[in-house]
């Protein structure tokens, strides 16, 4: 056997040993608190293309299943169709419940739009841009807002924002991150997020957020974001409303401590990328 060969089937082995040991699906259960459905929600989620992520949609939406996530957002830069895309794929498989977003990346400010349907100008004060997520009855949510941010966030904006990114993977390893996030949140009455602005890198779903809907559909989960009612937890001690933080500790805490490295689904990126390139190879070398 040729040198070649051997290299050849060191990848398609290693494409194989990849993708079986990230194939563990994280358990799913169904969790009803008080009168609520606890949907566990990712509210940041990208694919490609355009988003800088080693995941396609129908693969974000399987790697969410994985994870045993009830709702993922999809939040595309500066457009929407992959999110529609994803969203299509996902009621085909009956997966996860997937809410077409956009990730509105301005110069100046970074914005989630959950539950819209149209792309959403960045070329605009974020004031201006959270209106016209309300306009189409989406709710909005500042993304990363870290202190390079905050001037963006002026009074108008800060009073129409309806939630903040407070637990993000990076902040659960670097104080320094969290102390931002926490500061920001302090500055108006905003509705506790937790996300992995996953882009196929960080674990999705290490930062999650526990929404507390009246029903398993996109419409109960924006309402419960308006209405604050969302749990989030950094490094185990949870923030959000409340009365549903005593009503959780009566029964048991919700936290799933996961590493947010390495990801399952960068594995499952290799396998993909070394089979196709093994196959190639394979082919090439065949007929030359």
């Amino acid at each position: 056997m040729s040198g070649r060969s051997i290299a050849i089937g060191g990848v398609l082995l290693a494409a194989l040993v990849a993708g079986t040991i990230s194939d563990v699906p994280a358990p799913r259960t169904v969790r009803v608190i008080g009168s609520y459905r606890v949907l566990e929600t990712d509210f940041h989620v990208h694919s490609f293309p355009f988003s800088w992520s080693t995941l396609s949609p129908w693969d974000t939406v399987l790697e969410a299943r994985h994870q045993a996530l009830d709702v993922i957002v999809m939040t595309p830069h500066n457009h929407v169709w992959v999110a529609q895309l994803g969203r299509w794929f996902s009621r085909w498989i009956d997966g996860p419940l997937v809410i077409v977003g956009e990730e509105i990346a301005s110069g100046r400010y970074h914005l989630l739009a959950a539950g819209i349907a149209n792309t959403i100008s960045e070329r605009q004060p974020a004031a201006r841009a959270i209106g016209a997520v309300h306009g189409q009855g989406g709710v909005a949510i500042a993304a990363h807002p870290y202190a390079t941010y905050w001037s963006a966030y002026d009074a108008d904006a800060l009073r129409t924002l309806d939630g903040a990114e407070l637990v993000r993977p990076e902040s659960l390893v670097l104080d320094d991150s969290a102390a931002q996030l926490h500061a920001f949140a302090a500055r108006a009455p905003l509705t506790a997020i937790g996300a992995s602005d996953h882009h196929g890198v960080f674990l999705m779903g290490a930062a999650r957020t526990f929404v507390f809907a009246r029903e398993r559909s996109e419409a109960a989960v924006l309402d419960a974001v308006r209405s604050g009612r969302t749990i989030v937890y950094d490094r185990g001690r949870p923030y959000g409303d409340p009365a549903l933080i005593a009503l959780v500790e009566q029964q048991a805490p919700l936290d799933r401590p996961t590493p947010p490295w390495p990801t399952p689904g960068l594995a499952r990126a290799f396998s993909r990328l070394a089979a196709v390139i093994g196959l190639i190879a394979a082919l090439f070398f065949n007929r030359w």
